[in-house]
């Protein structure tokens, strides 16, 4: 067994669980209202500005027998610069308000989240990154696909609110496909326990941001 089956098999229940959340599963269904789809970009807002800054520190922490990985986090951070200002574009085009968004603070989840991921990357190992990468990219590669369009067409919202997820969707696939085959090659048994355990917690952490998005569930079974 590849170790990138390793981590997929051992945190299928915490992956499970975060797919259960009702607001995923109205989302992915297109039942959920403007104010619910903004309130998540809100809190997406609120993590993904602390992506760059995360891989990068993982990457510095990281030493010499970890090259190829540093080099790995350093395309993810090309990649992953600037996304937050394209979501700050979604809100404004949603109707929201987006420098509200940008000089608020994070949902009391978030925070957990992004504080968790400071902690362990900065203090603990820096390999434990690849954990949230495999959490965040494969979430948002499955809002991405079946979510954006069934939100657009319940809401009636054009492309132009649906730069951030829309640009997850072919690009987390190739991202995901390159996780592969980097996790191929985790061997030291103490960086594939980090991996795991960061990806176990971040499920939960990001399974509590989405169930603090506010979101009436009765009301949109009734749609």
């Amino acid at each position: 067994m590849s170790f990138f089956d390793r981590l997929e098999r051992e945190t299928a229940v915490e992956r499970q669980a975060l797919y259960s959340v009702p607001q995923i599963l109205d989302g992915l269904a297109g039942k959920i209202s403007r104010e619910t789809y903004v309130a998540y970009l809100a809190e997406a807002y609120h993590h993904v500005s602390h992506t760059v800054p995360l891989l990068s520190l993982a990457r510095d922490g990281m030493d010499a027998d970890h090259a190829r990985f540093r080099e790995a986090l350093e395309e993810y951070v090309a990649e992953e610069t600037g996304h937050e200002r394209w979501i700050l574009r979604d809100i404004a085009n949603c109707g929201g308000d987006a420098d509200a968004v940008r000089n608020g603070r994070p949902g009391a989840a978030t925070a957990r989240m992004v504080d968790f991921a400071y902690d362990y990357v900065g203090k603990v190992n820096p390999m434990g990154m690849f954990g949230m990468i495999f959490v965040l990219e494969g979430t948002s590669t499955a809002l991405a696909t079946y979510g954006a369009s069934a939100v657009a067409t319940s809401l009636n919202l054009g492309p132009e609110c649906f730069s951030y997820l829309s640009s997850h969707g072919s690009l987390d696939l190739e991202h995901m496909a390159f996780f592969g085959r980097l996790m191929a090659t985790v061997e030291d048994p103490r960086d594939q326990d980090a991996i795991i355990h960061v990806a176990k917690m971040v499920f939960g952490l990001f399974a509590e941001m989405f169930r603090s998005i506010p979101h009436q569930t009765e009301l949109a079974h009734a749609v």
